[in-house]
């Protein structure tokens, strides 16, 4: 995938945030991408902005990762409009931070059928078009994958289970020529959780930097595979 203009890929959730950023970059660099959120008219908009930037097509696709019906449709869709399928990048998520004592059922189930179940449904949804195109999937874990925090309970539970999930993908499939790795990063400047970035984000790693590290995967020779990278802000703000 060293040359990735004319490729096509799909991102989950990719509306705003890590999802608009790694479609930005790809789109940049000619590469055709299908995007999907919940919301029709935020995906709609995010990919008539994002064609505008080309020299690579976008399209919009409402989509519920909790709904594998759904997932299934928005693939053939993608391969239907791009011809294929070369890559998937699993990023839809949630937050939802409380002590257990506070924790719902229902923030524990939404976070678990999003983050872990949603990106099941993602890879069994894609995995027969990325076998066709020996393609490359990407999930989007965190480091909360590997580090767990007070208020963590559901998201810990969900970035755990997807590192373990997106590795054993890797080992299940390396065979039949899809590359798997899934990429978790620290404090980013996004909308996750119901936060608006501002100024005072610029320390932290910014959605298009994550989207550069995506592409830089894809560009990785065919023999070699990045399966898992941690990302981090160089210079995290220090708490007063």
């Amino acid at each position: 995938m060293e040359e990735l203009k004319g490729l096509s890929a799909l991102i989950t959730g990719g509306s705003k945030g890590i999802g608009y950023g790694v479609a930005e970059a790809m789109v940049k660099l000619g590469m055709n991408v299908a995007i999907t959120s919940r919301s029709k008219d935020e995906v709609t908009n995010a990919a008539a902005t994002l064609s505008k930037l080309g020299p690579g097509r976008a399209i919009g696709l409402k989509c519920d990762v909790r709904d594998y019906s759904a997932q299934r449709n928005v693939v053939d869709q993608a391969v239907h409009e791009f011809g294929k399928l070369d890559a998937v990048v699993a990023n839809a998520g949630v937050g939802r931070f409380a002590s257990i004592d506070e924790m719902t059922l229902d923030n524990w189930n939404d976070t678990i059928d999003i983050n872990l179940t949603g990106v099941f449904y993602t890879v069994k949804a894609s995995l027969e078009a990325l076998k066709e195109s020996q393609g490359f999937l990407v999930t989007i874990a965190s480091l909360a994958g590997s580090n767990f925090f007070a208020r963590g309970a559901a998201y810990n539970a969900s970035k755990f289970g997807l590192v373990g999930f997106t590795q054993a993908v890797m080992l299940d499939v390396r065979d039949a020529g899809v590359r798997v790795s899934t990429i978790m990063p620290g404090s980013v400047a996004s909308h996750f959780a119901g936060h608006t970035p501002t100024e005072s984000d610029s320390w932290k790693i910014q959605p298009e930097d994550v989207g550069r590290l995506v592409v830089d995967l894809l560009r990785m020779p065919a023999r070699t595979l990045p399966s898992k990278v941690e990302v981090r802000p160089a210079r995290p703000k220090k708490s007063k």
